[in-house]
């Protein structure tokens, strides 16, 4: 596809047999020309090495090996990417049709932008769609006094701000792309919100993020105050935390991203 970008997608999985072919093959019939497919297996012992052999002639690398976790996993498969825009998706995720050439025709036409993230739909353990999650613009004062609303499995990046910012940080087991976000916008880089559902994400009790949410707030935490004065908590940190989330979700009303069906399970709004 004469002047698009090679797009590097790194995959980390362990022990996903029952999602990852499906995830495989939504990244595969993209139909993208200059893709280059990286999967990191964190040495699962159930199906899915026999899964990944199926498919080694379109990927450009991969192992099974014990990597230390999902960050390290990510780590070493960006090391082998060798594409101008990168991005990843957990082998329980997958992307909507026709999103990779969405994305590079972004690239092109905005070659100011480093960073751009669409939309995700919740979907439940085997498929069904649960929600449209529908977020805004980023913003750096309610990104750093709420949370990371940045999808992940829709966010796709410049190479040149990933190596400029340092990569990811391995300190962080689940935060890391909250960390990533942010060292982005300290380094002035454009992040650039596009309103169009670029991937499924599942959520589901046996769900990483949703295991370990403990954890994640506490990552969260250690990020953020990275950017107090001595480490310590503002005394009006809980008064912007208020103004932030008044904000956003007034924002949201008025971009129309709150949709019916909500399920009052689910956390953040």
């Amino acid at each position: 596809m004469a002047g698009f970008p090679k797009i590097s997608v790194v995959v980390p999985s362990f022990n996903q047999a029952k999602y990852l072919e499906l995830t495989l093959r939504c990244i595969l019939d993209q139909n993208y020309s200059e893709l280059e497919l990286i999967v990191i297996d964190g040495g699962s012992t159930d199906e899915s090495p026999d899964i990944i052999r199926r498919y080694e002639k379109h990927i450009k690398f991969w192992c099974s090996e014990p990597d230390g976790g999902q960050t390290l996993g990510l780590i070493k498969g960006f090391s082998h990417a060798t594409g101008q825009i990168q991005c990843f998706l957990n082998s329980d995720d997958l992307f909507e049709p026709d999103v990779l050439h969405e994305v590079a025709r972004y690239f092109v036409e905005h070659p100011d932008v480093d960073v751009v993230y669409g939309n995700t739909t919740w979907i439940d353990a085997e498929g069904r769609a649960i929600r449209a999650q529908k977020e805004i613009p980023f913003s750096r004062f309610i990104y750093l006094y709420t949370y990371n609303y940045i999808p992940g499995m829709s966010a796709f990046w410049r190479r040149s701000i990933y190596d400029k910012v340092g990569g990811l940080n391995q300190e962080f087991q689940l935060a890391f792309d909250t960390d990533l976000w942010i060292r982005i916008s300290d380094h002035h880089g454009k992040i650039k919100h596009v309103a169009r559902q670029w991937s499924r994400m599942r959520y589901y009790p046996e769900q990483k993020t949703q295991r370990l949410l403990h954890v994640a707030l506490q990552e969260n935490m250690v990020i953020r105050s990275r950017y107090w004065k001595g480490r310590r908590m503002p005394s009006t940190y809980y008064l912007r935390r208020k103004i932030a989330l008044m904000v956003r979700i007034v924002w949201k009303l008025m971009t129309g991203c709150y949709g019916w069906g909500y399920r009052r399970h689910m956390r953040n709004a």
